[in-house]
């Protein structure tokens, strides 16, 4: 790695610590690439090209993260919603749905009894949410849905 390289990596590191931090509050990629130094397209390839999702996309499940953990502490959805910045319920239950396969209500509804036994060390990352993949068939179904063709 080049010292620029090792530069561009720790300007990025900046702004996923802040995303880590400020989770909560309102973020956009202007924001986020003001920390990391550079333009908001620039930062968004490399962000992506690094850590393997986009600066939005790594926010809502650090979002979510904290939301399943609120949810499994007895959170209403509501309350978890808005405890982690959200801007509406039903944004927010779209993507708490699209990252996890579950609802939020019924991520909440289920038993944790043994998340709660676990370390905390241990607990974070084995119930870290990881975004589903789109089958091409429900994406192609979801593009006719919308007016498109469905090819690419």
């Amino acid at each position: 790695m080049t010292p620029e390289d090792l530069a561009e990596l720790a300007h990025l590191r900046r702004a996923r610590d802040l995303i880590d931090r400020a989770y909560a509050q309102p973020l956009d990629v202007p924001t986020m690439a003001a920390k990391a130094l550079m333009s908001p397209a620039h930062f968004s390839r490399r962000f992506r090209a690094t850590y393997g999702e986009t600066p939005y996309g790594y926010l809502m499940t650090r979002r979510i993260e904290r939301a399943m953990a609120l949810l499994r502490g007895g959170s209403t959805v509501t309350d978890a919603c808005i405890a982690v910045g959200a801007t509406s319920l039903g944004s927010f239950s779209t993507a708490f749905t699209a990252i996890t396969g579950e609802t939020p209500s019924a991520y909440r509804a289920r038993e944790h009894r043994a998340v709660d036994a676990m370390p905390g060390c241990v607990a974070k990352t084995t119930t870290k949410p990881a975004h589903r993949p789109v089958s091409p068939s429900r994406a192609s179904s979801r593009i006719r849905e919308a007016g498109g063709t469905g090819a690419a």
